[in-house]
């Protein structure tokens, strides 16, 4: 489990700055434009969020921080980014097709975009430039 959980992938220039690239700009853009203001909902009484695993709207809410504040700032640093990658990914399942299922594909681009990213990062790894790389080798 270690081996995938921690594996960088691709050692090569291109594929690692490639990965880099996707981890910087799927993370600190999740944190930054959709994670953080949810974070900062946590505390209001009664919370206000999309219920859709019927686990409760703060649960939920909880959630969906987790994911997009803890795991984006993981894909950043690249520390078990295939782990942090898979939890953004379901998320953005979730975001895209069971949330805005019913939506234009409009109102779906941005879930759909992020859904790629992350599907991307789990998928090819963190690269070179990463804690994982260091953990690995």
């Amino acid at each position: 489990m270690r081996r995938w959980l921690c594996n960088p992938g691709s050692d090569e220039l291109q594929s690692s700055l490639s990965a880099l690239l996707l981890r910087l700009a799927g993370g600190l853009l999740m944190v930054i434009l959709h994670g953080w203001g949810k974070y900062g909902k946590l505390g209001a009484d009664p919370v206000k969020f999309p219920d859709p695993l019927g686990v409760s709207a703060h649960v939920s809410l909880s959630l969906t921080v987790f994911a997009e504040v803890a795991c984006a700032i993981l894909v950043v640093v690249g520390l078990c980014t295939r782990w942090a990658g898979f939890v953004l990914f379901f998320t953005m399942c979730v975001a895209a097709f069971v949330i805005h299922g019913d939506d234009p594909l409009a109102k779906q681009e941005k879930a759909l975009l992020f859904l790629a990213i992350y599907g991307s990062i789990t998928l090819v790894g963190p690269g070179r430039f990463s804690l994982d790389h260091l953990i690995y080798r």
